[in-house]
């Protein structure tokens, strides 16, 4: 389990951001895969989430990540749910005690969000999707709307695809250029025509910036580059592997 400095300081505040290590299951989904959507044994995931919310402090139905659907979309919650109620989102806020909430990753930017003071918490799967889309900038409102003030709000990114193995076509290049053509910084060429390398981190924080969230940190982890510790939904499609395992990051008020 990683954790980021800043919210480590905070009073009250459990996180972690899981890496692949510490689990049961085999195979390319060796060993501590979090992903309820994976093809991987639902006993083997079962285990792991248990794991990982014993290492949050909370009973494993109290570890909760939502059905991503790479949106800005944005729940709160105050209670667990059951299985077949998972909501479709991107992105959980709660200032409810003893609950662990999370998203799941594999190359996508995991956003852990707290207002110590407030008591008011948030975790985001900010892909280029959700953060082009606004989920870092509705999961802040979000909080907001439960008593968290922005100007208090530390955010932490964890372990994400980095921009040297963030290979992206024109199609893509030119969304981002027709929103803002400030936002040609987050490219730079490679070899290839017409593609570029993505900051996907890069863009993330200038969205946080823009949000008004002044206490920010990346861990500054790749996931692509570090299979021993790491899931990648790119790396295991470069290697022709069938499926991949999940990252759960995920954050939670002490009681």
């Amino acid at each position: 389990m990683l954790q980021a400095r800043s919210l480590g300081k905070l009073t009250g505040i459990r996180h972690g951001f899981f890496d692949r290590t510490g689990g049961v299951s085999q195979g390319h989904y060796a060993t501590l895969n979090g992903g309820v959507g994976s093809n991987d044994a639902p006993d083997n995931v079962a285990e792991n989430r248990s794991r990982m919310a014993a290492a949050l402090g909370v009973s494993a139905e109290r570890f909760l990540t939502p059905y991503q659907i790479h949106s800005p979309d944005v729940v709160t919650i105050d209670a667990p749910w059951t299985a077949d109620a998972r909501p479709r989102a991107d992105a959980l806020v709660t200032r409810t005690p003893a609950l662990a909430i999370g998203v799941s990753t594999a190359d996508c930017g995991p956003l852990l969000f707290a207002d110590a003071p407030a008591r008011v918490i948030g975790a985001a799967h900010a892909g280029w999707r959700g953060a082009f889309t606004g989920v870092i900038e509705a999961t802040v409102s979000a909080m907001e709307k439960l008593g968290a003030d922005r100007g208090r709000i530390s955010a932490a990114l964890g372990p994400t695809i980095s921009q040297a193995n963030y290979q992206v076509g024109p199609e893509f290049i030119e969304r981002f250029l027709v929103a803002d053509t400030e936002n040609a910084r987050f490219f730079v060429a490679c070899e290839r025509e017409g593609h570029a390398m993505f900051d996907l981190n890069g863009y993330i924080a200038a969205r946080i910036a823009q949000a008004g969230i002044a206490d920010f940190e990346d861990v500054g982890l790749c996931t692509y580059a570090e299979p021993a510790l790491f899931y990648s939904y790119r790396r295991s499609t470069h290697q022709s592997e069938p499926d991949y395992g999940r990252h759960i990051n995920a954050i939670a008020l002490a009681e």
